[in-house]
């Protein structure tokens, strides 16, 4: 396990410490049309966007480790953008401690899908990313995205959910950010935070939590997906659904991986069918392999 400080990145752009790697043939690095975008993004468009359904009237609300509101965070945001049918949507991002200061973490089918048969990739577009998004309110800005960069696996096959983990310049620095670690145990006590559009739990549904209106979290022992063999996706149970994805994994105050996917598994681990056990919330595990390229790419762009 290694846990990159402030202090280590400091150290990495002093004259005679070697700098990060240069990028490698799988780090794929693309700029966004950046005009315009703060226009689009307006309260009413924002307020259209379609939710999940509301639990009936007289639901009482149920706070537990699968959903429960969050503190308002400086360092995890609504990340908003136009997918590649043109519609607008949202995921979750987080800034994380880099040298630019301008470095977000989110998933790969956050900025880059193919359609439902797999075909015809495509990037987003308008992305716009909102630290703190509450009720409409953009308490501490907001931010441009000007570059995503995400490994060529998954522009050549979004079914390697492995890869579905990418990085995020924004378009000026943040004051604050999260430690980002790699290659940490993943079995380990861990929260997730996300902005979920919808739930499935009727004490969940409606509210602003789950409605993409307010930070929401889940919390316990990470599970690893066991329907994805050979994949280092880990996750807890958790009721968040879309619009929670990209949102981080934290454990032990660093940011070590990210929401991609839903998976069912009963106590022992075992994959059951939808519904007949508990949801997991899950999602790649960080790695020097897979995201460090990417990372180091973005915090020296």
């Amino acid at each position: 396990m290694r846990i990159l400080s402030v202090v280590a990145l400091l150290l990495l752009g002093v004259p005679g410490v070697a700098a990060a790697s240069p990028d490698g043939p799988d780090v794929v690095v693309h700029d966004l049309d950046t005009a315009g975008v703060t226009s689009y993004w307006t309260p009413e468009r924002i307020a259209a966007m379609p939710a999940g359904p509301s639990a009936p009237p007289g639901t009482p609300a149920v706070d537990d480790p699968t959903g429960a509101p969050a503190p308002t965070s400086r360092t995890i945001g609504r990340l908003f953008f136009v997918d590649r049918d043109g519609d607008d949507s949202s995921c979750t991002a987080t800034v994380v401690v880099s040298a630019n200061k301008r470095t977000a973490v989110t998933g790969g089918h956050c900025v880059h899908t193919a359609n439902l048969a797999g075909f015809d990739p495509r990037w987003h577009t308008k992305m716009l990313f909102v630290p703190g998004f509450r009720d409409g309110g953009r308490p501490f800005g907001e931010f441009v995205v000007r570059r995503a960069i995400v490994n060529q696996a998954w522009i050549t096959d979004d079914q390697q959910s492995e890869y579905d983990q990418a990085f995020l310049v924004l378009d000026k620095p943040s004051p604050v950010s999260e430690t980002i670690a790699f290659d940490r145990p993943a079995d380990r006590f861990a929260r997730e935070y996300g902005y979920p559009r919808a739930a499935g739990q009727p004490g969940h549904q409606g509210r602003p939590e789950f409605t993409g209106q307010r930070l929401a979290q889940c919390w316990g022992d990470p599970a690893l997906n066991a329907g994805s063999p050979g994949e280092n996706l880990w996750g807890v149970p958790c009721d968040m659904g879309g619009g929670s994805s990209g949102g981080p994994r934290i454990s032990g105050k660093a940011v070590v991986g990210v929401n991609t996917q839903s998976f069912f598994q009963d106590a022992n681990g075992q994959e059951c069918p939808i519904g007949q056990c508990t949801r997991h919330l899950g999602g790649p595990q960080f790695s020097w392999k897979i995201t460090a390229p990417l990372y180091h790419r973005a915090q020296w762009s």
